[in-house]
């Protein structure tokens, strides 16, 4: 071949790579939107209209204040085993099936919970629809780890955090004091939830096979062991502790916080609007949080310090009183879904994990959080017997033991990556 022919073919070759590289870098962003959308309508609004209704649900099904714990945490149980199950199922046969499967079922579910009668029903619902909710996280979080490099991977993750942050705000600001008047009560908002939610696998069901599939998926990889490579990495179990006390107890809050105020003779829509500026102040925070881990060095460092801050505000939730509990609700909640975006990039960074492991590894750790989301809100509302406000001194406790899972784990140094051209 002549000279001037392969430079005719090294040029060709060279556009060819770079229309691919600009096609994969605005595809990338589109399917991050609709990751966003997901966990949005299939996960935290519709989770969150169940604490915001819980009033309305415990007058229609005839609750009392252990039973909402439990209907509120019980959802989490099923994950525990499923988010194991269905991480590792995302790491053999790639994200795009399970999304597809996970998000029409769980859609399915989340509307049927507006058709239960009984406090057995309603908890055999939630139990079966909690179980779909971290598969879809998971393989959520597992999608970003193939589509973007490691230098955008901490921006695609906050931004994802905001996603959620965003539906938390959107459901616990509209499902009770708009949506239940609009479309007649709990159950239609439930309905409402779960069917837009469904919808949602249709363009999954459509989209591209990540760029570098071959390297973050493995057939071969059964999910027993990606399981036991997952649990032989002595700082994912620690990660696992952390989660548990730490969103066990933010979970325990959530649940409670809008019952413990109309207890004490906060108008519904005052009581509401607390969760609303929790979730709100999680939203606006979330991306500085996220992309300040990327430019400290140390995500560790960053994730120790609001867990201390979450620690305090959940703790004064436990002796405030007037404008004293929007501060300290404001303090517990503006590091939640930062602290999560940054958690879970944490996670998939720890070493031997990587893209190829990130859904069992997410999997691993989010099951231990799912247990401390079972056992936290019931045993936590149960102490209010001893007062209103013991339920946050246990949680804050719960926070601090979680605090000290965290600082057990090695230092990892955040490195910047340079751009490749794939990227």
């Amino acid at each position: 071949m002549t000279k001037s022919g392969a430079r005719f073919f090294k040029t060709a070759g060279g556009e060819k790579r770079a229309c691919m590289v600009l096609r994969h870098n605005g595809y990338r962003w589109l399917l991050l939107g609709l990751i966003v959308l997901t966990t949005m309508f299939n996960v935290t609004m519709p989770t969150m209209a169940v604490s915001v209704l819980s009033k309305e649900i415990s007058l229609d099904l005839g609750l009392n204040v252990v039973q909402v714990g439990i209907v509120w945490g019980i959802g989490a149980l099923p994950g525990i085993i499923f988010s194991l199950v269905g991480g590792a199922i995302g790491d053999r046969l790639g994200p795009k099936r399970v999304l597809v499967a996970s998000s029409l079922l769980a859609g399915l579910l989340g509307a049927a919970r507006g058709l239960a009668d009984s406090f057995l029903s309603i908890s055999v619902l939630l139990v079966l629809q909690g179980g779909l909710l971290p598969v879809i996280v998971m393989n959520s979080f597992k999608t970003a780890s193939q589509w973007f490099p490691p230098r955008q991977l901490g921006l695609a993750n906050g931004l994802i955090g905001s996603g959620m942050a965003l539906g938390f705000f959107l459901g616990s600001l509209l499902s009770a004091n708009v949506l239940s008047p609009l479309l007649g009560g709990w159950r239609m908002v439930l309905i409402a939830y779960g069917l837009v939610g469904a919808t949602l696998a249709v363009p999954w069901a459509f989209t591209r096979a990540a760029p570098n599939l071959a390297q973050t998926t493995d057939a071969s990889l059964s999910v027993w062991q990606a399981m036991r490579h997952v649990a032989g990495v002595r700082d994912i179990r620690l990660l696992g502790l952390a989660l548990f006390g730490i969103f066990g107890a933010v979970q325990g809050l959530l649940g409670y916080l809008p019952l413990y105020l109309r207890n004490l003779g906060w108008p519904p829509a005052s009581a509401d609007g607390t969760m609303a500026a929790f979730n709100l102040a999680s939203l606006l925070f979330v991306m500085p949080i996220a992309l300040y881990s990327d430019r400290l060095g140390s995500r560790k460092h960053l994730l120790l310090a609001a867990a201390v801050i979450t620690a305090l505000g959940i703790g004064l939730l436990s002796i405030a009183g007037g404008g004293w509990i929007w501060a300290a609700v404001l303090l517990a909640g503006f590091v939640r879904d930062g602290f999560m975006a940054t958690f879970i990039t944490m996670v998939i960074e720890t070493d031997d994990i990587g893209a190829l492991y990130a859904g069992s590894a997410v999997g691993y750790v989010n099951a231990f959080s799912g247990l401390g989301n079972v056992v936290a809100p019931p045993l936590g509302n149960s102490l209010s017997a001893l007062g209103a406000g013991a339920p946050f001194a246990f949680w804050s406790a719960l926070v601090v033991a979680g605090t000290l899972c965290l600082a057990l784990t090695r230092r990892k140094k955040v490195e910047a990556v340079a751009p490749t051209p794939a990227d």
